[in-house]
């Protein structure tokens, strides 16, 4: 069984339709059983963790061992939101990827000051993106130990 066989949860934070459901085909293709989830902005981001409005039920949005975010969002940006994360004793030990097409320094910096565990450039090509799915889901779910989440 490989790190991505088991089931786990990942929430994507990202306003660009393509690159959702391009990151979603990169999983298939690359056979990763994920529950995947995704929101379009922070504000939605906050709301699913908060189990608030559409997000009430935890059978619909579990909450996720791995948020992918993006930074340049409307209503409440990734920078924004990953400050509300690691504010919130609750959420602070969910590994947050900053995943961006960003490659300002400025980006870079603010996001591991802000708490980002990683930060990684959308590569350019779906193989790419392929490859970095696979690599995210061996490091983050096959070397790394999480925490058992508390439910």
């Amino acid at each position: 069984m490989t790190p991505m066989d088991k089931r786990v949860v990942i929430l994507m934070a990202d306003d660009s339709a393509s690159d959702r459901k391009l990151v979603q085909a990169a999983m298939s293709v690359g056979q990763m059983h994920n529950g995947f989830r995704f929101v379009e902005d922070g504000e939605e981001l906050m709301d699913y963790l908060r189990r608030r409005g559409k997000y009430t039920d935890p059978s619909d949005s579990p909450l996720p061992e791995l948020i992918l975010l993006d930074l340049n969002m409307p209503r409440k940006d990734g920078r924004e939101a990953l400050q509300e994360i690691r504010a919130d004793s609750q959420f602070r030990h969910l590994p947050v990827v900053v995943l961006t097409t960003s490659d300002d320094d400025d980006d870079i910096y603010r996001s591991y000051n802000l708490g980002a565990n990683s930060y990684i450039r959308k590569p350019v090509t779906f193989e790419g993106l392929i490859e970095l799915m696979q690599k995210l889901g061996d490091y983050w779910f096959g070397i790394v130990q999480l925490p058992t989440l508390r439910r």
